[in-house]
């Protein structure tokens, strides 16, 4: 990046070191507020799903409520009503039953 700038300042006008500045500010902008984010999000959700117990009140991603009822390897039992029981995969589990959903701020 430094030999960038230094190619740039003595040959050639101001105007393409502005370019190239502009171009770093709007990648740092990308990064910071979409790509960084998204992976803190994904980091969480990874960690929530690797520490789901027995007990816990989950919803899945399609929407169903539950309380799990065990956890094997990959998979999760959940109880959706009395004596019903359904297995799913760990990855489907979207977050838990007892956390609001985040509200859009205003």
């Amino acid at each position: 990046m430094h030999s960038i700038l230094v190619q740039a300042i003595p040959g050639s006008s101001p105007s393409m070191l502005y370019n190239v500045l502009l171009w770093v500010g709007i990648i740092g902008v990308f990064y910071f507020f979409m790509i960084r984010p998204q992976q803190k999000k994904q980091k969480d959700q990874k960690s929530f799903v690797d520490n789901l117990k027995k007990g816990d009140s989950v919803v899945t991603i399609g929407g169903l409520h539950g309380r799990i009822a065990s956890v094997e390897g990959t998979t999760v039992t959940l109880e959706v009503d009395r004596g019903i029981k359904m297995t799913f995969e760990k990855s489907s589990i979207s977050r838990e039953a007892t956390a609001k959903p985040a509200e859009p701020e205003k």
